[in-house]
């Protein structure tokens, strides 16, 4: 492919990140053990983004969707050692709230966008400063 899209690159990034600290394994399984040389990290992080010009356009398809679904779920190396459950953990540790964590969406009230003035948020407002 000439150009990768941002969440390629985003992948590619990630895998070469695996890489750096020993984490990325090769074979079904990663039975086959730890990358230990770099063109073979950059050829899987292509393959993984749907990058790569030596595999079809079907097979590069199924390859991104399978990345980005695995990204998803928290199931890369990085994410799984950096105790991230989702990419874009906003540049700090993430879990549920089971783990004793707080979910993206419960965000101080401070930091909450001020929008229009509508009836149900100011009433809102109201009760948050009591």
């Amino acid at each position: 492919m000439a150009k990768e899209s941002p969440s390629q690159r985003k992948s590619i990034g990630r895998v070469m990140h695996e890489y750096k600290h020993g984490e990325l394994k090769s074979g079904p399984g990663g039975r086959a053990g730890k990358v230990k040389n770099p063109r073979q990290a950059v050829a899987i992080a292509l393959h993984e983004a749907g990058a790569s010009k030596y595999d079809s356009p079907s097979e590069r398809r199924r390859s991104y969707r399978r990345t980005k679904r695995k990204e998803r779920r928290g199931e890369t190396a990085q994410q799984e050692s950096e105790g991230k459950r989702r990419v874009g953990a906003r540049g700090r540790r993430e879990s549920s709230r089971a783990m004793g964590g707080k979910t993206p969406a419960a965000r101080p009230a401070s930091s909450a966008p001020r929008g229009g003035t509508c009836a149900t948020q100011a009433a809102s407002r109201r009760m948050r400063s009591r």
